[in-house]
């Protein structure tokens, strides 16, 4: 199964160019190495109603089964990506979210610091994980085992527990 992918970077220095992005591109890689294809790339200041506006456009357009956003989901005052998140998906699945924090803790304390949310718009998945590169690798090595079989039931396809089961 192809899942296609967007990576949306979330800082405003990065956006500013201020700081070089290392955990979209590692994101990007970490995807692709998983097999799925990257459709796309972006980076944005921390501002609900533009990170809302790109992960609604990429959602809604039917093109994409995975938004995974990097950065902007701590306690800073600035930190809202997890709202923005909100903003866009229509069901969440607080399991992934959960999964995250629970094995980002058994690796440092502080993770349990991310307010990242994970939920669905249509049948695409968006997922927030924090913005260093070190949680981007854990976080995709913590998703990896699920985020195929996530996509596949979000898009409908080959569900045990549909209709036919029934039948």
């Amino acid at each position: 199964m192809q899942i296609r992918a967007v990576v949306v970077t979330v800082s405003d220095k990065c956006y500013a160019g201020m700081r070089d992005d290392a955990s979209g591109p590692l994101l990007a890689e970490l995807l692709q190495a998983m097999g799925a294809d990257v459709v796309a790339q972006a980076i944005l200041p921390d501002e609900r109603e533009q990170i809302a506006a790109l992960l609604r456009h990429h959602a809604e357009s039917g093109a994409v089964d995975l938004i995974i956003t990097t950065g902007g989901t701590g306690p800073a005052p600035r930190d809202v990506t997890p709202e923005a998140t909100h903003d866009v998906i229509a069901r969440e699945m607080p399991g992934l979210a959960e999964l995250l924090r629970w094995e980002g803790y058994r690796k440092t304390p502080l993770a349990v610091l991310s307010r990242g949310i994970a939920g669905l718009c249509g049948r695409c998945l968006i997922v927030n994980l924090p913005g260093s590169p070190r949680a981007v690798r854990e976080g995709m090595e913590t998703l990896a085992n699920v985020l195929p079989h996530a996509v596949q039931m979000a898009r409908g396809e080959d569900l045990e527990h549909g209709p036919k089961a029934h039948e």
